[in-house]
Formats: C-alpha cells, sequence, structure tokens
C-alpha cells in the first residue's frame, strides 16, 4: 500500500512539472518584435503621464559574461502617487513596485508580454482594505488593457 501511496505522489509531483507559468502571471503574444513593443510601451507611457523609471536588458548583461539569452528585457514603469497609496496598504509592496512588463522572444521569433496580474499582491501582501482592493482591480484591468495595446501593430 506504501508503494502504491508513494507511485501516485511521484506521478501527481511529476504531472504538476510543466513549464507553465504561475495563475498570477500574465502572457500576451505580441505582433510586434521586442524592439518595437518596447518602444511603443515607453511611447504610451510617455503619452498617459506615466513614469518609465529603467528598462533592464538581460540579453545584454549576460553578453558581458560571455554567455548567451534570448530576447528577454524588463521595463520597470508607474505612478509614484498610486505605488505610495499601495505601499501605504502594506509597505511589503515596495517589493512589486514599480510595474513591470516582460518581453521575451523565444527559438521560433514570438514575441511575449509578460506581467504579475495585481490581483496576486492582495493575497501575497495580504491587502483587505477595501480602497486597496479597488486600487489592485483598476490596476488589473489597466495592465492587461496595456499590455493588449503594446502587443497590438
Amino acid at each position: 500500500m506504501k508503494k502504491l501511496i508513494l507511485a501516485a505522489l511521484i506521478l501527481f509531483g511529476l504531472a504538476g512539472c510543466e513549464n507553465k507559468k504561475g495563475a498570477f502571471i500574465e502572457e500576451i503574444p505580441s505582433q510586434n518584435d521586442a524592439p518595437a513593443a518596447i518602444a511603443k510601451l515607453k511611447k504610451i507611457l510617455d503619452e498617459r503621464g506615466l513614469t518609465h523609471f529603467a528598462t533592464i536588458d538581460h540579453s545584454e548583461n549576460a553578453k558581458r559574461v560571455n554567455m548567451a539569452l534570448k530576447q528577454n528585457t524588463v521595463v520597470l514603469f508607474g505612478n509614484p502617487l498610486t505605488g505610495t497609496v499601495l505601499m501605504q496598504c502594506n509597505p511589503s509592496m515596495g517589493m512589486d513596485l514599480p510595474l513591470k512588463m516582460l518581453f521575451t522572444t523565444s527559438y521560433e521569433g514570438q514575441t511575449t508580454i509578460s506581467y504579475t496580474n495585481p490581483e496576486y499582491w492582495s493575497l501575497k501582501h495580504n491587502i483587505k482594505d477595501k480602497n486597496c482592493l479597488k486600487l489592485i482591480n483598476e490596476l488589473t484591468k489597466g495592465m492587461r488593457d496595456l499590455a493588449e495595446e503594446v502587443a497590438k501593430r
């Protein structure tokens, strides 16, 4: 009986080893290549009065240590007012702010835009305040809309 339970646990564990992202990581396929999508995001951020804090090109950083990495760039952006309100909800929110979008390109040439669904923050940071939850819900829709807009030609 113990062997049967052990075999079931191993099979159950192996079934969970697929290369899928967690439930709170959203992925949007882009019609643009990564450089064009990143440029489009920066333009939209500027038009909307949002702050572009930084762009981190992990592929370039890999080259500096003589390693290869497919396109992998993170853009950090946000609104300091909104971010401050969220950090007042729980200071640990500072670990997830500013907002981030990751631009990757597969070996087949498909660019994908990924981001953490803000709904995850209510669990991760134990957010219970109704006003904070409302703001997180607005950010959830805003991030989805922004990623979809950036993904379109």
